[in-house]
């Protein structure tokens, strides 16, 4: 391959570049500048500490259990993807492979569900 071949992935490269450097600086110019006090805190996770802060002061169970269950979620439409792209290609071995990723995610899904994982009220 030549260079010429790879002149689109250097126009992306550059545009996406510049994009993100536009869009950060416009951010920055752009949004008003308040102080306000939640602002100020340390983190912002959404869970309002009631008591000062203290080193030993923890999250509930349930802010963990949701993100890693988003991780694998996630991680399972990355494996998803390039799958369904190569399908015709994997023929039917790709598919049993497939199968079986997807019966074991199923399983931790029905594992997660039957433990109250997904329930969002208390």
């Amino acid at each position: 391959m030549s260079l010429p071949d790879y002149l689109p992935i250097l126009f992306l490269i550059i545009l996406s570049t510049v994009f993100a450097l536009a869009s950060m600086l416009a951010a920055s110019k752009l949004t008003p500048k308040r102080v306000t006090e939640a602002k100020s805190q340390p983190y912002e996770s959404g869970i309002v500490p009631e008591t000062g802060l203290d080193d030993r002061e923890r999250f509930p169970v349930k802010f963990y259990l949701v993100a890693m269950l988003f991780i694998i979620f996630d991680i399972e439409t990355v494996f998803l993807y390039p799958w369904a792209v190569a399908y015709g290609d994997l023929a039917l071995f790709g598919l049993y492979e497939m199968l079986v990723f997807v019966g074991i995610l199923l399983v931790a899904y029905a594992y997660v569900w039957k433990r109250g994982g997904l329930e969002w009220a208390e």
